[in-house]
């Protein structure tokens, strides 16, 4: 089984505070192009109406909470690249807006309506516009504190601009015309920080590629998946064929510091393939990843926050067709302590 281990790209990144990008978002409501975009109030109020009871939640398309990731963010808060599956063949246009609101599931009620002067405050809240591609596939991000969470994702095709010089039709639709969709979606975010050692969500990636330059504000967004100079390519389905890589990506948090202030930290990957009754059986493992004064740069510094990244690169021509369970085992061993992820991933033919 070739192996290769790609520490020495992902070490781009240890020298950064922290790994997750910063998110622009509102505290109240979200930001609108027009004084009244026709889309955006639809959309809030909607997801009013459906978070309060009054009425279901429509489903004229198809949208999916696909996957995501925790990895720890800036300011204490835990950073959220996501995945939607929205059906883009129930849409008469690709022209979208997608309003993302996240609530506290544990914030008391407010104790009056909102008003114009006391806007609602939500813990993520943002909309964009944008255009579905063939496969359906969106990504985006959220920031948020550990806790527990609902997020509503409400998708409206987007509907024609709005002349504000125009008179409106006669008897015109107060709601723009066009088919809309609310998915609901808990979320139970993790706190990275924490005295302890644990990692972020483990990619799997059928990629990864080096950024030329940094990104913009707005193109950070549409590409929730770029750190710094690395940008991770996913793979959503965790379905891969034998002449793919496959890719393991994450962080570790919590390491504590050796004599000489660096950490001392092993990383094992154990393959294990399930058979056809049910059971598992071991298959392979690479070589232990050590990350230690050896191997870190010189500056690294756990005092100041920088991050270990476990990295690994597999070629996968030799794995037989089937399903395995990926063991990532990361031993501090400056204290002995130890913690396991595990993820699943299937093999196809082609």
């Amino acid at each position: 089984m070739q192996i290769r281990q790609v520490l020495a790209f992902s070490l781009a990144l240890v020298l950064l505070a922290s790994a997750g990008p910063v998110l622009a978002q509102r505290d109240n409501r979200p930001q609108q192009p027009a004084p009244a975009d026709p889309d955006t109030v639809t959309l809030v109020r909607l997801v009013d109406a459906v978070a309060m009871g009054s009425q279901p939640a429509p489903m004229d398309i198809e949208v999916k909470w696909d996957t995501n990731h925790f990895v720890k963010g800036q300011a204490g808060v835990t950073y959220i690249p996501f995945t939607l599956s929205i059906d883009r063949t129930a849409m008469g246009t690709p022209s979208a807006a997608l309003y993302i609101r996240v609530v506290d599931k544990n914030q008391p009620a407010p104790a009056a309506p909102p008003t114009a002067a006391a806007p609602p405050r939500y813990a993520w809240d943002n909309i964009n516009f944008i255009q579905i591609p063939a496969d359906g596939k969106v990504s985006r991000a959220i920031a948020l504190q550990p806790g527990e969470y609902e997020a509503f994702i409400a998708v409206k095709e987007r509907s024609a601009p709005v002349d504000p010089k125009a008179k409106p039709a006669p008897n015109a639709a107060a709601v723009p015309a066009g088919k809309v969709a609310v998915h609901r979606h808990s979320l139970s975010v993790p706190d990275f920080n924490a005295d302890g050692l644990t990692t972020s969500s483990v990619i799997l990636a059928s990629g990864i590629e080096q950024v030329g330059q940094q990104l913009s504000p707005a193109e950070q967004e549409a590409n929730p998946y770029v750190f710094g100079p690395m940008r991770i390519v996913p793979q959503l389905n965790s379905r891969f064929s034998k002449s793919q890589e496959l890719n393991v990506v994450f962080w570790i948090y919590g390491a504590g510091a050796a004599a000489n202030g660096k950490p001392d930290v092993l990383v094992e990957y154990n393959f294990h393939i399930r058979q056809p009754d049910g059971s598992e059986k071991y298959f392979n493992r690479t070589a232990p990843q050590e990350l230690n004064a050896q191997t870190l740069p010189p500056e690294f510094s756990v005092a100041a926050g920088h991050q270990l990244p476990g990295s690994l690169a597999v070629g996968l021509t030799p794995f037989p067709v089937g399903d395995y369970r990926l063991e990532v085992k990361v031993t501090d061993r400056t204290n002995n302590k130890t913690v396991t992820q595990n993820v699943n991933f299937t093999v196809l033919p082609v």
